[in-house]
């Protein structure tokens, strides 16, 4: 086994260090959430907890890790008598982000199954996690299905199987830490409730703490053994820390003033439900009893809503994270002196928000001026020729209905069209081409059930040979790329027009990102186009770059459907299963350049011709209308529709539309 990392060696990161530790003291805190950028140390100091971790007592034999002094009367291994057990060191269990549900949640031993006729249970990681760590790198990418499966056994404590004749229920508390890179796509909303606390970190800017965190990486790397010894000493004293905590955190009295000082600051803060005040409270519990008292202090409340509640106030994902401070310290200060905390905040034990002492490294590697008109009668921004005005802000976003691609894909899990997916409904049975994935166990067993005589069977085990076994085919959902090829050239300046065009588009961007889907932005203006965003999972970044997406200049269309077109080709060979959906948004004017209307008819053919769904959301405005974005739409073999049909209450038919045209 490879020696980690120390933990008490990771360089600076006290934030992330001081929410491990809690969660090490209380595990009913709720896990630990931690974002940020690569090469920051998280995963290291994740894994480098678990080493920490006092060892915990186990029914021998037992392999969902039964307390022997509780055990679970309805451990699948039961029943097990109350009595002494064994010691084992905690488990840190790593949830890969291409588990399958199976190794997940545990199935029936199939092996067993056909070979001696027996229904047996064979445990998933869910079952290993128990009274231990469950570690999701990159959690923002794991499947819809296998983080449904994780907040219910998040929120009960336990896992419930019931598949392919089997109905099992087993203890399931862990402490859940994940780890992911915004950049790569934000986290569901109701995962991200799951997480007691989060914490953002990044690589540190200081050249001191960057040359440490380099010798210290180069050290270990040498000599990983050498180096663990030489912080063994650091590591074990925060290990006596952590029991000690343990033990005094029944003893911490949460007050009546720290507690109104929770709810103030909630309330404040318009968080929704009751679990941050929950959290809020067993976090301020552990911060004190990590600093060795038995009250809690007002400090306490202030570090556990810095930790508790940034991820909670978050209305889309579009927010960022964080708070206020100086609103958490009126708030605070408000609600102060109506409790019986000990005023002295350097009093016994304080500085209780602080992680154990340390250097320690990372181990991861508008002006508001007119414009005036230009030659072509588009408006152009004052000044030497720019052609560009600053960039408008987007007007309120609101819930629209789904844009889906027709027919039946098979693309990556999500939550847009229809496909045929590992996950979903079973749909039926047939041959697997290459290697078997999913097995339809009744299939195989009415294959090969006619053939037992023949092949001699005489105990109970069924005789089942590889033309027997039979593929389950399942429908879901798929996600797809949505694909936003976005008018900002003059004749799409008026600043009301653009901010509900942006507006529209960051609704679509929203339901784009509840539906798992990825999204690229092609932005058009001047004498040419652009890639404003590669295709990505980040929505949180086509919505950065919307915001600042000024406006100006002539209309080249069809620049802008061909590099369109160009991003689709080279997407299709890096993800070829993944369909692609085209939102134009534009009012239809071509301009600049020999028969600007007719290239851009010629480009949107192209699209029409390799069958890409698409939808252009028609701008144009006034009382007099040319109706060629509607000419478009012809083109590109898709619908339009205008900005207020794209409300949900308005489109009722749109996507049968776009079915019809496509079919």
């Amino acid at each position: 086994m490879s020696t980690p990392f120390p933990f008490t060696a990771v360089v600076g990161q006290e934030d992330l260090r001081l929410a491990l530790l809690l969660n090490a003291v209380s595990p009913a805190v709720g896990g630990v959430l931690v974002r940020g950028e690569k090469g920051t140390a998280k995963s290291t100091a994740v894994r480098a907890l678990s080493v920490l971790l006092p060892e915990v007592a186990v029914v021998p034999g037992c392999r969902f890790s039964c307390d022997p002094a509780a055990p679970d009367p309805s451990c699948p291994d039961g029943p097990h008598e109350a009595g002494n057990g064994g010691m084992r060191p905690a488990r840190m269990v790593e949830l890969p982000v291409g588990a399958s549900e199976d190794r997940l949640v545990g199935a029936l031993d199939i092996e067993r199954a056909l070979a001696e006729g027996v229904k047996a249970f064979e445990p998933g990681l869910l079952a290993d996690a128990h009274r231990g760590i469950l570690y999701v790198d990159e959690v923002n990418l794991l499947h819809d299905h296998l983080v449904d499966l994780l907040l219910d056994a998040a929120a009960m404590g336990a896992s419930y199987v019931e598949r392919e004749g089997v109905s099992v229920r087993h203890a399931s508390k862990f402490l859940l830490v994940g780890t992911m890179n915004p950049e790569e796509g934000e986290l569901r909303p109701q995962l991200l409730d799951r997480f007691g606390l989060t914490v953002e970190v990044a690589a540190s800017r200081e050249p001191d703490q960057r040359v440490e965190v380099v010798r210290r990486r180069l050290a270990y790397d040498d000599d990983p053994a050498g180096f663990a010894a030489r912080w063994a000493g650091e590591e074990s004293a925060v290990r006596q820390r952590i029991v000690a905590a343990r033990e005094l955190l029944p003893s911490v009295r949460l007050g009546d003033g720290a507690l109104r000082q929770i709810a103030a600051t909630c309330a404040a803060f318009e968080v929704d439900g009751m679990r941050a005040d929950i959290v809020m409270a067993r976090t301020a519990t552990a911060l004190a009893a990590w600093a060795g008292r038995t009250d809690v202090l007002a400090e306490d409340v202030r570090q556990a809503a810095l930790l508790a509640l940034p991820h909670r106030r978050r209305r889309n994902p579009f927010d960022a994270p964080g708070l206020d401070e100086d609103k958490l310290d009126e708030t605070l200060e408000e609600f102060s002196g109506e409790g019986d905390e000990d005023p002295d905040p350097e009093g016994p034990g304080g500085g209780g928000g602080q992680p154990p002492p340390s250097d320690g490294p990372q181990a991861d590697g508008g002006s508001g001026a007119q414009p005036e008109a230009g030659d072509d009668g588009e408006p152009q921004a004052s000044g030497a020729g720019s052609g560009e005005q600053s960039a408008a802000r987007a007007s309120e976003p609101f819930r629209t209905k789904v844009l889906s691609v027709p027919g039946l894909g098979d693309g990556a899990a999500g939550r847009r069209s229809r496909a045929r997916t590992e996950h979903g409904r079973t749909t039926g049975a047939r041959r697997p081409q290459g290697a078997l994935t999913k097995l339809h166990l009744a299939a195989t067993v009415q294959a090969a059930a006619p053939h037992q005589r023949a092949r001699g069977r005489t105990g109970r085990g069924l005789v089942v040979r590889r033309d027997d076994l039979r593929q389950a085919t399942r429908e879901g959902r798929e996600g797809n790329l949505v694909l936003f090829v976005v008018d900002a050239s003059g004749s799409m300046a008026a600043r009301q027009r653009m901010s509900a065009v942006k507006g529209a588009v960051l609704s679509l961007l929203l339901d784009a990102y509840q539906r798992r889907d990825k999204v690229g932005l092609v932005t058009f203006r001047g004498s040419a186009a652009e890639v404003a965003l590669p295709p990505t999972s980040s929505v949180d970044a086509a919505a950065a770059r919307l915001e600042t997406l000024p406006t100006g200049g002539r209309t080249p269309l069809a620049a802008g459907l061909l590099r369109a077109h160009e991003v689709l080709r080279v997407e299709r060979l890096r993800d070829p299963a993944r369909r692609a959906l085209v939102v134009v948004v534009t009012d239809g004017r071509a301009t600049g350049g020999p028969e600007p209307v007719a290239l851009a008819g010629r480009a949107a053919r192209l699209f029409a011709a390799d069958g890409v769904a698409s939808v252009v959301v028609d701008c144009e405005s006034g009382p007099v209308r040319l109706g060629l974005a509607g000419q478009l739409a012809g083109e590109l073999d898709g619908t339009a529709v205008t900005l207020d049909e794209l409300r949900a209450d308005s489109i009722a038919g749109l996507v049968k539309d776009v079915q019809r045209r496509a079919a």
